[in-house]
């Protein structure tokens, strides 16, 4: 069977197919596995692009986060952001956040490591069958926003056609801010509330645990929207919103912005994945809460329904 990418559900779900003897094959459009846990290098040190961090509270992804703490991958980072709006700068404690060193798609390549991926492979269309581009399938899962899902399916697959059609999703722009030196009052991560540009500005260098003075904002769903024509165009206004934020003197050596047209869902279900008679499934952040361990959590729950149908 077919997995359609490489994301942290698809991984997850995949993993639990491929431990019970079921053939299966990760196909990432991508040039690497991760999905919306992006990381980027800029001089050789990465950066996080996608998801900024996560958090646990279900006992069977606290084991999974214990093995990539033992490898080395994850860190327990900070459980208090700062709050910035009407009021000013105050403390907003909360659950504790984790941070990989290595970048948070370093988590999912470690979950990939003993599983068949195909990156730089383009799924054009899944057909009644199930069949992915005219090659039949015991089953087909779509791990991804459900705009891009409904781009694949032929419309004959109606029950996962539609759902994924109800799925509404906001953008935003990530966006790496690296500046000569650290000039800003210390904080870990600030949530910015009421704000014409940004919802949230991280310490990357604090995340990472190298110092390193870069910065990394992600924008409002409305200031994306008009800016995901040329997402470049984008830069100064963001540096500007971070410097007037942070009160920062200098500007930055380097920005990078980057464009997510789907970067949270906006309508959700608990329903936890979708499996239907037409041997479609979907999985992902948009079966919950729109947080990594509900992606996980989807991937996997439904890996484990695929593999009690197919075996």
């Amino acid at each position: 069977m077919v997995v359609v990418g490489a994301g942290i559900a698809g991984v997850a779900c995949a993993g639990e197919l491929w431990r019970a003897g079921v053939p299966v094959e990760i196909r990432e459009r991508g040039r690497v596995a991760g999905g919306r846990m992006a990381s980027k290098r800029f001089d050789g040190r990465p950066a996080d692009l996608g998801a900024a961090y996560l958090t646990v509270s279900d006992p069977d992804f606290a084991e999974v986060v214990r093995g990539w703490q033992a490898a080395g991958l994850a860190r327990e980072w900070t459980d208090t952001f700062v709050a910035y709006g009407d009021g000013g700068r105050r403390e907003m404690p909360g659950p504790m956040r984790w941070a990989a060193p290595r970048g948070l798609r370093s988590l999912v390549e470690h979950l990939a490591k003993d599983l068949p991926v195909a990156v730089n492979r383009l799924v054009l269309g899944i057909e009644p069958g199930p069949a992915v581009d005219g090659h039949k399938c015991a089953a087909v899962v779509l791990a991804m926003p459900g705009p891009q899902a409904a781009l694949l399916l032929d419309p004959a697959l109606a029950e996962a056609t539609e759902l994924v059609r109800q799925q509404r999703w906001s953008p935003t722009l990530a966006a790496v801010l690296r500046f000569p030196t650290r000039r800003w009052t210390e904080f870990r991560g600030a949530f910015v509330n009421d704000h014409p540009l940004l919802s949230l500005v991280c310490d990357d260098g604090d995340r990472r645990g190298d110092g390193a003075p870069v910065l990394v904002a992600h924008t409002t769903p409305e200031f994306a929207a008009g800016h995901l024509a040329q997402p470049t165009a984008a830069a100064s206004a963001v540096e500007a919103a971070v410097r007037d934020l942070l009160a920062l003197p200098d500007r930055a050596d380097h920005v990078h912005v980057h464009r997510w047209t789907y970067a949270k869902p906006t309508s959700r279900s608990d329903a936890g994945f979708h499996l239907d008679d037409d041997g479609i499934g979907l999985a992902g952040d948009a079966f919950g809460e729109p947080r990594v361990q509900t992606a996980w959590r989807s991937g996997r729950d439904l890996g484990r329904a695929l593999a009690r149908r197919l075996t």
